[in-house]
């Protein structure tokens, strides 16, 4: 591996997987998709408040990079986290409790749709501040060799957070002290509602990570085979080498920003445009054109994704709120109680 810009997960005749590995990429981008429409409708209805980042469009990017970790390997996420977090261990259960505010959920209902957070999994966050993730994934993958532990830390952020300061910083110490990061861009060519060569004078993101040293790799974010065989080599390296590597996924969100976005900064029809390359549909046609997946397979897992949705809102809808007394636990330190 260089440190040049590659591209990686193209063009591969026929199928690199077997059926049931294929079947369970498509049924994690569903379970993503049913959770996050889901999540839209109960935010119009009220149940879910605050901030909410949706995933639509972007699922391939998740599914694909995390099914190319290992389970006890870090995951430090945005905003935008929910799919990260189911995938990565998480129960939709814990998930959507914690978007209803319930005690019950990951972060005890404190944190909501954007600070996802479990120790037990290694997923830490869910960070509300565009490039907040980068500096924490650094700290955790310099924890991990400082105590000889084999860990990989992947790190996803959006393009937007390249611009800010914490994203060169991260990059510099990961490439100098030669720390064990996957930085995972998902580049989806809006940073809010900033296109990105409105914000970034380069805009070859590889570039940038290459500068610090860092090898990438650019791949197609809408192809989830492709997601997966550039983080297999990615995660590869990382673990080999015990530096870092530099990840673009060229990816699109299908909706707004946030649910308070109006969305007036790009056309429709650039939208509908990329509608077209959606990784569910394009992917279910890739395997039913081989005869790995037949339409009635297709309703079933479509069936499996949304009667656990059901379940995780019947669960968040019958949790409890925290009660006033413990608004302050965690908080503060009790008096004299060692800190």
């Amino acid at each position: 591996m260089t440190s040049d810009t590659e591209r990686a997960g193209g063009g591969a005749a026929g199928f690199p997987y077997d059926r049931d590995f294929a079947l369970a990429l498509l049924a994690d981008m569903l379970r993503i998709r049913r959770m996050e429409e889901k999540a839209a409708e109960l935010y119009g209805a009220g149940k879910i408040r605050g901030f909410l980042h949706l995933y639509v469009g972007e699922e391939a990017v998740a599914v694909g990079a995390l099914h190319a970790l290992d389970p006890g390997d870090t995951v430090v996420g945005t905003y935008r986290e929910h799919g990260h977090a189911l995938i990565h261990g998480l129960s939709m259960n814990a998930i959507m409790a914690e978007m209803f505010g319930k005690q019950e959920g990951c972060s005890r209902g404190r944190g909501g749709s954007m600070h996802l957070f479990d120790a037990a999994t290694r997923f830490y966050g869910g960070n509300a501040i565009v490039g907040g993730g980068l500096p924490l994934a650094v700290g955790l993958a310099l924890a991990d060799k400082m105590q000889k532990i084999p860990r990989v830390t992947a790190c996803f952020f959006g393009e937007g957070a390249m611009a800010e300061g914490a994203f060169h910083e991260a990059l510099n110490l990961a490439a100098l002290w030669q720390l064990p990061v996957l930085f995972c861009c998902e580049n989806n060519l809006y940073a809010m509602g900033t296109a990105l060569a409105r914000s970034e004078s380069q805009t070859d993101l590889c570039a940038k990570a290459a500068a610090f040293g860092v090898p990438t790799l650019r791949t197609d974010g809408m192809d989830v085979l492709a997601v997966h065989e550039t983080a297999r080599a990615g995660v590869s390296h990382v673990r080999s080498t015990g530096g870092p590597m530099f990840l673009e996924f060229q990816t699109y969100r299908f909706r707004a920003h946030s649910m308070f976005d109006p969305e007036l900064y790009r056309d429709k029809a650039e939208v509908e445009r990329w509608k077209e390359r959606g990784p569910i549909h394009t992917f279910s046609a890739r395997l039913k054109a081989l005869n790995l997946l037949t339409e009635e397979r297709f309703q079933q897992l479509d069936a499996q994704a949304v009667a656990e949705v059901d379940d995780a809102v019947a669960f968040a809808e019958a949790g409890t709120w925290e009660p006033e007394s413990d608004l302050l636990r965690d908080v503060t330190t009790p008096a004299g109680e060692a800190p």
